[in-house]
């Protein structure tokens, strides 16, 4: 049995004490769901403030991305050796790296090695542009990616892969709940290829892509999808609580 995952992508929003606020909103609440992990992904800049405020919580931090060297004269770049005292989770791959910041696969594979021999929990976002899903290339597209980014990977269950397809990314365009289910299921028998069938079936897949309150019953009902990465609707603490309530209720 898969342990749901909801995790949060703030994204670059909040100042330090917006985001000690919006914790703050839903801290008590949260705490009190049981059956689903919790996560919080707010800036780098954010992180030791939550770190704190969340001691002794059983909600998780995780930041929203990483450099592949451990140390050295990369100016501005955040390494997994700073991260691991901060969080337990890191987004690698988002959408949002690949398409503005240029990162391709052979970095987001450096950066999920680096990831888990620091250890750090990896969350890697996989997903199609638009074009890709209309001409039919879904499968060829997160098939490609998923194995490019498992290159010389340990077979471990801490990885939790999201499928983002970008075209519903912060678009109010979301998948329909059959899609999501058939193209998780899909990058599950993908990862299976690469690292065993007993891995790919305790390994988690989220979806991801204008997730909501309202559609999260859709998504959650599914048997393949194992949790949500929230990107807009994690800023609003009454959304973000009741999406992690509905995943415990659907889940339990």
């Amino acid at each position: 049995m898969r342990l749901p995952i909801i995790a949060g992508n703030w994204k670059m929003n909040t100042t330090v004490s917006e985001a000690v606020t919006l914790v703050q909103e839903m801290k008590a609440t949260l705490e009190q769901v049981e059956g689903v992990e919790r996560v919080l992904c707010p800036p780098f800049v954010s992180l030791s403030a939550i770190k704190e405020l969340l001691q002794d919580s059983p909600i998780k931090l995780g930041a929203q991305n990483m450099y592949f060297e451990e140390k050295g004269a990369f100016t501005g770049e955040v390494s997994p050796r700073m991260l691991v005292d901060l969080c337990e989770y890191v987004i690698l791959g988002h959408s949002e790296r690949r398409q503005y910041f240029r990162e391709d696969d052979n970095m987001i594979n450096k950066k999920l090695k680096l990831a888990l021999k620091s250890g750090l929990k990896p969350i890697l976002c996989v997903g199609e542009k638009l074009e890709e899903n209309e001409a039919g290339k879904t499968e060829d597209v997160v098939s490609h990616q998923v194995k490019a980014a498992l290159v010389g990977i340990e077979p471990l269950k801490e990885l939790v892969i999201a499928y983002e397809p970008i075209w519903a990314i912060g678009t109010g365009r979301a998948a329909s709940g059959e899609q999501a289910n058939n193209t998780i299921g899909f990058i599950r028998r993908i990862a299976a290829g690469v690292l065993g069938e007993n891995i790919a079936a305790a390994i988690r897949i989220q979806y991801g892509g204008s997730v909501t309150a309202a559609n999260t019953a859709e998504f959650l009902s599914q048997p393949e999808i194992d949790g949500a990465l929230v990107g807009g609707a994690s800023l609003k603490a009454a959304e973000f609580v009741s999406i992690v309530r509905q995943t415990a209720e659907i889940k339990k």
